[in-house]
């Protein structure tokens, strides 16, 4: 029986990705490639070749991650990591090919309108983003990269990210111009808003107390795959009087989907409770020396 929920709950999973990396896919063809408003990552990269040779850019996509998951598979959880980026890296890129091809969308746009295109452009790739980050997945490209300098130079994820995207767009600047740059980074910042909206609320960083009696299984997964600190805490129930290990962390909102998949999966009668947090200060987050 329980292998019957597991498994439903990644086809869930996996239907989300899908969703969502179609929906990626439908915004960047209907609204930033016609405005040449670069999208950031692997993707904005294909754009600004494309400009040059035509090339079709879902297949640059593709092929430009796949050194990347060979990355993600060395650093960030090997298959489990793979397959569900794969999944929305796929799918992603064949959508963006294939909607020019089915002629079910206009291949132009809808507007001409640059702020117009920049803002939904944002709105329906940022929830698209939700959605694969929600079902536990990546989209491949800048999250592999963002990812890793966040575990191996203690980069905040925010930061990683911005830093990475942003290069891509402002180079976009040589290409398509500096207006559709500026717009471009417009884009950028409300897609990221979008897309943590959908995933889990407007809180910084999310801090989280579990009553399970499987502290231990729950402590090596949250170890192994959010690479995040755990704390053991002793606590009694004042009604029954049972001893139980309450375990405490301190997650990113793209990974609260994940732990309570793990705490679902080790004990589905543990009681969990996640706050909001302003600042989160440390090993996994921001130095404790730059609090200024």
């Amino acid at each position: 029986m329980r292998f019957a929920k597991l498994n439903s709950a990644s086809v869930v999973d996996y239907v989300l990705i899908v969703i969502g990396a179609t929906i990626q896919g439908i915004a960047l063809r209907l609204f930033l490639i016609p405005a040449d408003l670069a999208s950031g990552g692997v993707s904005g990269i294909a754009q600004l070749i494309n400009h040059y040779t035509h090339w079709q850019i879902g297949l640059m996509v593709f092929l430009g991650n796949i050194p990347l998951f060979a990355l993600g598979w060395r650093f960030l959880g090997g298959r489990r990591f793979a397959l569900r980026s794969a999944l929305a890296v796929a799918v992603f890129s064949l959508v963006t090919d294939l909607i020019p091809r089915l002629g079910l969308l206009p291949v132009n746009g809808i507007t001409d309108d640059i702020l117009l295109n920049a803002l939904y452009g944002a709105i329906v790739s940022g929830a698209g983003y939700g959605l694969v980050y929600r079902a536990r997945g990546t989209s491949g490209g800048s999250d592999v990269i963002a990812r890793i300098l966040t575990h191996y130079r203690g980069i905040p994820m925010s930061q990683s990210y911005l830093a990475v995207d942003a290069i891509v767009v402002l180079s976009a600047g040589f290409v398509f111009g500096w207006k559709q740059a500026l717009y471009a980074l417009i884009a950028l910042y409300v897609s990221g808003i979008i897309s943590e909206g959908i995933l889990e609320g407007r809180g910084t960083v999310r801090t989280v107390l579990i009553v399970t009696s499987a502290a231990g299984t729950i402590s090596e997964r949250v170890l192994e795959d959010l690479e995040r600190g755990v704390t053991f805490l002793q606590g009694r129930g004042a009604y029954t009087g049972d001893e139980r290990t309450v375990v405490y962390c301190v997650i990113t909102r793209s990974e609260v989907a994940q732990l309570k998949a793990i705490v679902r999966e080790a004990d589905p009668q543990a009681f969990v409770v996640i706050g909001d947090a302003y600042e989160a200060l440390g090993e996994g987050f921001k130095p404790l020396g730059r609090t200024a």
